[in-house]
């Protein structure tokens, strides 16, 4: 028996934060689970600005292992990629409790975990290891609560992790954190670019001196709650910020509440993803797409729980997507399921690669 046909209805059963903390400690362990091969599906993708190669387009999105203590087990139930953090320059506890709750009727979550993590020093000690990883392992990193340069801390990140990490995320659209999403402001937006890029360029040059190796790709994590002024202000600084910038993770989860919610949790303040979040994100994936599809690379993410909606985000312009709170209700063979299905979708449809399918809607 793998954690696959037990551990998800299990942990179901305890509260949502306990259930978390208890499926990382059964991760650790290794015990049940698979060792299911990323390239299995034959569905490859290369992402074509920062050339991040991924053995399928199916990630596990930044949340799940927040500290890197789990990133080898998870890559081993066919993951393509699986990013780690949100992590903070120094360690800090999060929002009070209770932070994290089910809306089951709504197969979605609320959390205001408020980047709670054991800081860079525990984060970068594990992902030393992250050649254990059947695929590429990624570094999220955050700024702290009571940071007073908040920038300085995505600095000290960038730093911290480029030397081992796959791929590095800047997220700055966590509603949790009070003030974090102003990052994305256009002149804000600029400041932060600006140093990271500095900072980017600095890690690369200690870790290369001989400017033979590419530099890692870097992504930018963005809200879905943004208006087309506030998407058009962000597209213009992301095409000024320079060729270190890889592309965008579109997006973090929601602050809005729809008026189909049925759960007793649904008035919980903190971010909502799941279900619900996979129109909205996919409607703003779209219209950055329209814009700078084949000038970056785009991830998707935010509510899929199945191929088809996988599929939906790559036709809208995602060149690999993302997933996460589908997992506290199907349980992590969820992936193997989405991957079969997406492949048989690209065949049914006519492709032979991914990278075919990437923007099908434009054409």
């Amino acid at each position: 028996m793998t954690l696959s046909s037990i551990g998800a209805r299990f942990f179901r059963t305890m509260p949502p934060e306990a259930a978390h903390t208890a499926t990382i400690r059964a991760l650790k362990t290794g015990v049940g689970v698979p060792r299911i091969k990323p390239k299995r599906w034959n569905t490859p993708v290369t992402l074509p600005k920062s050339g991040l190669r991924l053995g399928n387009p199916v990630g596990l999105a930044a949340g799940f292992d927040k500290n890197a203590e789990v990133f080898t087990a998870m890559s081993h139930f066919g993951f393509g990629f699986v990013e780690c953090g949100t992590v903070t320059p120094r360690p800090q506890e999060g929002n009070p409790k209770p932070r994290l709750f089910r809306l089951s009727e709504d197969k979605a979550v609320i959390n205001r975990m408020g980047f709670n993590n054991e800081g860079l020093d525990a984060f970068v000690a594990r992902l030393r290891h992250a050649d254990r990883a059947s695929c590429p392992v990624g570094a999220n990193v955050g700024a702290n609560k009571d940071s007073d340069d908040r920038i300085a801390d995505y600095e000290a990140g960038i730093a911290a992790v480029y030397p081992l990490a796959g791929y590095i995320t800047i997220n700055i659209s966590s509603p949790n954190t009070p003030g974090l999403r102003g990052l994305q402001d256009k002149g804000a937006l600029e400041a932060l670019l600006t140093r990271c890029g500095e900072a980017v360029a600095m890690a690369h040059a200690e870790l290369d001196d001989a400017g033979q190796t590419p530099r890692k790709p870097v992504f930018l994590k963005l809200a879905p709650d943004l208006d087309e002024r506030a998407i058009n202000d962000i597209i213009a600084v992301v095409r000024g910020a320079g060729s270190w910038l890889s592309g965008l993770i579109i997006s973090n989860t929601t602050l809005e509440r729809p008026e189909t919610l049925q759960s007793d949790h649904k008035a919980e303040s903190g971010g909502l993803s799941g279900a619900p979040l996979f129109t909205p994100s996919t409607q703003v994936l779209r219209a950055f797409a329209r814009e700078l599809l084949g000038e970056f690379d785009l991830i998707g993410a935010g509510g899929i729980s199945n191929g088809a909606e996988a599929y939906q985000k790559i036709r809208a312009g995602a060149h690999a997507v993302q997933l996460y709170s589908a997992l506290v209700y199907k349980g992590p063979s969820l992936v193997a399921q989405i991957n079969k299905d997406l492949a048989a979708r690209l065949y049914a449809d006519g492709f032979t690669s991914v990278e075919q399918a990437v923007g099908a809607d434009f054409r």
